[in-house]
């Protein structure tokens, strides 16, 4: 695989070597590989979390009353304002 990379990238890569924790271009693309791969899995988990969430949120809204606008924004406010004098 050939990769063409911008200047920018190169001066990255270059500074990075020049600290010392790396040691060749390759370990400093191993590094950045590895953490997109631990970002891209922490990224779809968090959309599963939400899915979770959202997928509760609506069987419960389901069996519950629905509520004005008023009294929820009210209800809200009340338990912030509780929260923070807590």
């Amino acid at each position: 695989m050939s990769i063409s990379l911008t200047p920018d990238q190169e001066r990255l890569i270059q500074t990075k070597l020049q600290s010392g924790k790396y040691h060749s271009v390759e370990a400093v693309l191993e590094m950045a590989l590895q953490l997109l791969d631990e970002y891209d899995r922490a990224d779809a988990e968090w959309v599963e979390e939400v899915r979770t969430k959202i997928d509760a949120a609506i069987a419960v809204s389901a069996h519950t009353l629905p509520v004005d606008g008023e009294t929820f924004v009210n209800q809200t406010l009340e338990r912030f304002q509780q929260a923070n004098q807590a």
